[in-house]
C-alpha cells in the first residue's frame, strides 16, 4: 500500500492533477478546497455537514465562497496575505513583484 502525502500546494490553489497522490485522491473522491486554509476548510467543512448530509451538496457548498474564503484570484503574495504574512518574505516579495 502506498504512503504519501499530496503536496499539489503549499501556498495558495490547490492543483490535484498534478502528483499521482492527487489524482487517487480525485478518484476516490476528494474535493480540492481551492485555496482555503487547511483551518478554514474543517470549519467550512463542518458547517456545510451540519446544513445537510446529500454529498452533492456539502461539496457544493465547500467550493461554493460565502465568506471570503475563497478568492477569484490569488495575491501575488498567497495565502501569507491571510495569515499575518512574515514580514521577511514581504520585504522580499515587494522588492521583485511589479
Amino acid at each position: 500500500m502506498k504512503k504519501s502525502r499530496s503536496k499539489e500546494t503549499l501556498w495558495g490553489y490547490v492543483h490535484m492533477f498534478v502528483t499521482d497522490t492527487g489524482r487517487d485522491l480525485l478518484a476516490k473522491g476528494n474535493v480540492p478546497a481551492e485555496n482555503m486554509l487547511p483551518e478554514v476548510a474543517y470549519v467550512k467543512l463542518a458547517w456545510a455537514l451540519g446544513q445537510t448530509t446529500d454529498l452533492d451538496k456539502v461539496k457544493q457548498l465547500m467550493i461554493t465562497p460565502i465568506a471570503g474564503e475563497i478568492t477569484k484570484r490569488e495575491p501575488y503574495n498567497g495565502c501569507l496575505i491571510f495569515q499575518g504574512g512574515i514580514p521577511e518574505v514581504e520585504e522580499f516579495i515587494r522588492k521583485f513583484h511589479k
